[in-house]
């Protein structure tokens, strides 16, 4: 049977063109330790890897969001723990100023702690993140929680200008959390308090005028109902972290299974590769081999 000169080049040729890319092929798999490169490679694992890396991107986002949530929560609970400290040093001075054996210049003595007491608590409630949030307004970020008026009436200066409303955070399936608090009644002790330094500070006031053993008895229930709420919240704080921390475990469970099912399915066997184009390069050098010498025969040479 007698082969026609372009039948013969275009077999070649289609025989060169393969095995130089199956060995290309291999060669990227190899360089990359992937099995698949492109979905034609494997389309039923090539979608199974698609839902793979969908579900853990997802869970990674879930993990970061958590990450930034507990961060968040761990400097707000900080802050919350060092007013309740504060209110703690003020009730106790307020306690101190409320015996009856103390003279108006002990009195006197108090307004300065207390000054610097109600300024803290005002400055830590209107505290702001490194890009420059509120910490404590509620989801009212770029307001400043608490606004004083020296204008208003001593009493009244102090009042709460966030809300009450709460940023929730997606942290898993279904799952959100609140990453934020707010400090609504806090207004109730600054005024409270404001009211006691002013009266304090009245030449020759004593204990045991009723009007001045009112306002600090006024004064120290506020500090309780502030230090209950503050502690309140701290509680909640605790708890969610509490959650998030087992979420986390949970994703981080998920996530290296879904990382350990994409190496079994994508993962490239070394061994096999190598066999591969050990064949196909000896199958590609037979070829250039064969079309060579074929290519060199001549009718003319048999006669």
């Amino acid at each position: 049977m007698r082969i026609a000169t372009s039948q013969f080049q275009s077999t070649m040729n289609q025989s060169l063109q393969v095995n130089q890319e199956r060995i290309s092929t291999i060669t990227q798999q190899m360089a990359n330790l992937k099995r698949i490169l492109v979905p034609s490679d494997d389309p039923v694992d090539s979608v199974r890897l698609a839902r793979l890396d969908r579900e853990e991107s997802t869970v990674q986002q879930y993990r970061d969001n958590i990450g930034a949530l507990k961060l968040r929560l761990t400097k707000s609970e900080g802050y919350l723990s060092n007013m309740v400290k504060e209110m703690n040093t003020g009730r106790d001075l307020l306690v101190w100023a409320s015996d009856g054996g103390n003279a108006p210049d002990d009195l006197k003595a108090m307004v300065t702690p207390l000054t610097s007491l109600r300024d803290s608590l005002f400055f830590t409630a209107n505290t702001i993140d490194q890009e420059g949030n509120y910490l404590f307004s509620g989801t009212a970020t770029k307001t400043a929680p608490l606004r004083y008026d020296a204008t208003q009436p001593v009493g009244s200066r102090y009042t709460y200008e966030g809300n009450t409303n709460s940023q929730d955070v997606i942290v898993g399936s279904g799952i959100t959390q609140g990453s934020n608090e707010n400090l609504k009644d806090l207004e109730k002790l600054l005024n409270r308090l404001d009211r006691s330094i002013e009266t304090l500070k009245v030449p020759g006031a004593s204990p045991n005028d009723p009007a001045v053993r009112a306002i600090l008895a006024d004064n120290l229930g506020g500090f309780d109902e502030a230090m209950n709420m503050v502690s309140s919240k701290i509680a909640t704080m605790g708890g969610v972290q509490n959650i998030i921390a087992t979420l986390d475990a949970n994703h981080a469970n998920v996530s290296l299974s879904n990382k350990t099912a994409i190496l079994d399915i994508g993962q490239l066997d070394i061994g096999v590769a190598a066999t591969e184009l050990n064949g196909y390069s000896t199958a590609l050098q037979a070829t250039y081999k064969a079309y060579s010498r074929i290519g060199n025969l001549s009718l003319f040479a048999a006669i």
